[in-house]
């Protein structure tokens, strides 16, 4: 049994709409299928969106930041609001915290909707967002169809820091419409607590909610 997160965050780049590089014209966002009700779903369900979006193209100066204010305005437009927005704008030679597979833009997110990391699932196109959601202490869906061309992201490397193994997601969906379904059919806290109340589950059992 799985406890449904206080916040899910989404990639922006490959899970909320199509992978376009160093995206610069609002004109080119384009969700991907679905994306609008699923969406809604969660929020009907009380539960928070954010969004992450690595952008290094403002570093290498090939998107400047106005184009790219203007580009996350347009995806608040189609898909928002959003309860929290983290954004990298650094070139992997920057040597930053946020820059996947580091924590630090999950870590941003949470701290923006004043939760914690263990209660949000990440939802992702590629290896790197699973291994952020490993080292920030978060769950992870991994979307493995979402990008669709020859060189597929998704391939899990190894961490560039320790040389360790890589981390792999909590669990793999086919579509963003698919990964919400995942996290629907996970039970509200308050659910579990009346089974804890009730004797139907042991609090042993839940002792590691911050897993699933």
């Amino acid at each position: 049994m799985s406890r449904r997160p206080a916040a899910v965050l989404f990639e922006r780049d490959g899970a909320l709409i199509r992978e376009v590089p160093r995206i610069a014209d609002p004109e080119q966002v384009n969700p991907v299928p679905g994306a609008a009700d699923a969406l809604s779903r969660l929020r009907r369900a009380g539960v928070m969106i954010a969004v992450l979006a690595s952008e290094p193209g403002v570093s290498t100066g090939e998107v400047s930041a106005d184009e790219l204010h203007q580009v996350n305005a347009r995806v608040e437009e189609l898909l928002g609001p959003f309860d929290a927005w983290a954004i990298c704008v650094h070139d992997v030679t920057d040597s930053c915290s946020c820059r996947k597979p580091r924590p630090g833009l999950i870590i941003r997110a949470a701290a923006i909707m004043d939760i914690s990391p263990l209660d949000c699932v990440i939802v992702g196109d590629e290896g790197g967002d699973s291994q952020a959601a490993k080292a920030a202490g978060a769950r992870s869906i991994l979307i493995s169809q979402a990008r669709r061309s020859a060189t597929v992201r998704n391939v899990l490397v190894p961490d560039p820091r320790s040389g360790r193994p890589p981390a792999a997601p909590d669990q793999t969906a086919t579509d963003l419409t698919q990964a919400v379904d995942q996290i629907m059919e996970m039970e509200p806290v308050e659910r579990l607590n009346q089974l804890v109340s009730g004797g139907a589950l042991h609090p042993a059992q839940v002792a590691a909610w911050s897993r699933w």
